[in-house]
């Protein structure tokens, strides 16, 4: 499909609505990943709407040290993905555009939750994110805006801010999307040398292998659910000669789970610290998607499994959402 290069909210503004306007926001250098959003959007907006894509790479983001010079921008390229994806509209406005006069004066502030884990690692980008993302959803006036659960701490972060703030815009999270052998897509992964590469996939490795624990665990305590500790049941399970798989499933059942997932995690983490070239861990937590605080031993519902780590120069993060208190993970 034809899709319209516009660099101005007044141009975009002109356009004629006749359905839902649904919008993805990219800093550009846009792969399957963001695809899969155009995609998805695309879907929501229906025949009848319009996909607006916008790419700005927005200095506000970047801390003192950071990879804005060098941070991927590839504007033609850009273009062909999200029209093959669904895309009416890339929406790439100058700095100027954005941030007329200069950089805001007043600006959105993150919070105390935007203060942990990425927040924690990356003084202030929090506010500058969420600074963007109100200007560039007044720029764009969406119905649906769309983000991807990779970056879940910023997802978590803007549902707050619309929330909080009244914005009239329904936000939507899309799954991670991943290279066959795991790995998160990220533009960042460019950056990667062949080496580098194959020590990163410790980040999705130790994601899935908590993610593995903690599936076996609520299985054997849906098993510890079906066998009583009565007497009587242990002599018939003794029959049966099954004592053994009772015992071990009543022992999962009364265990830390929670805490088994985590260092089920770090293992991998740990053996990849002594990979040439090594992982450099910044954090591994399990968190309450909500507030982005630790959960403890015994909390039950949706979480997320976080983690962040550099591989020579690159800084990569990735995650998955695990539901604690159910028959199984979450997918």
């Amino acid at each position: 499909m034809t899709t319209t290069l516009l660099r101005t909210a007044a141009d975009l503004h002109a356009r004629a609505r006749t359905g839902r306007r649904a919008v993805v926001m990219t800093m550009g250098a846009l792969h399957e990943g963001h695809a899969a959003l155009i995609r998805v959007a695309r879907e929501l907006a229906g025949a009848e709407g319009e996909v607006v894509v916008t790419v700005f790479v927005n200095p506000l983001q970047f801390g003192e040290g950071e990879d804005l010079d060098r941070y991927p921008r590839t504007l033609d390229a850009d273009l062909e993905v999200a029209g093959q994806a669904g895309a009416d509209v890339v929406f790439a406005p100058s700095v100027d555009e954005v941030y007329p006069g200069g950089e805001p004066q007043v600006r959105i502030s993150a919070g105390s939750m935007g203060e942990r884990l990425e927040g924690a690692a990356r003084p202030g980008h929090f506010d500058g994110m969420l600074t963007v993302v109100a200007k560039l959803l007044h720029l764009t006036r969406p119905d649906i805006a769309l983000y991807g659960q990779k970056d879940a701490q910023q997802l978590a972060l803007i549902r707050r801010m619309v929330r909080d703030l009244n914005f009239g815009v329904d936000i939507v999270g899309v799954p991670t999307v991943r290279e066959p052998d795991g790995l998160a897509l990220s533009s960042r992964n460019r950056y990667l040398s062949a080496a580098e590469r194959r020590t990163a996939l410790a980040l999705s490795g130790a994601l899935f292998a908590g993610r593995d624990r903690h599936a076996a665990q609520e299985a054997l305590r849906a098993r510890a659910r079906e066998v009583p500790a009565t007497h009587a049941r242990v002599e018939a399970l003794n029959a049966l000669g099954e004592s053994r798989a009772a015992a071990d499933a009543h022992a999962v059942a009364t265990a830390g789970g929670l805490e088994a997932v985590r260092v089920a995690a770090r293992q991998v983490l740990d053996g990849a610290a002594r990979f040439t070239p090594p992982l450099t861990l910044d954090y591994l937590a399990l968190v309450d998607p909500s507030d982005f605080t630790e959960v403890g031993d015994d909390f039950t519902g949706e979480a997320v499994l976080a983690v962040a780590a550099r591989v020579g120069t690159t800084r990569l993060i990735d995650n998955v959402p695990l539901t604690f208190g159910t028959l199984g993970a979450a997918s």
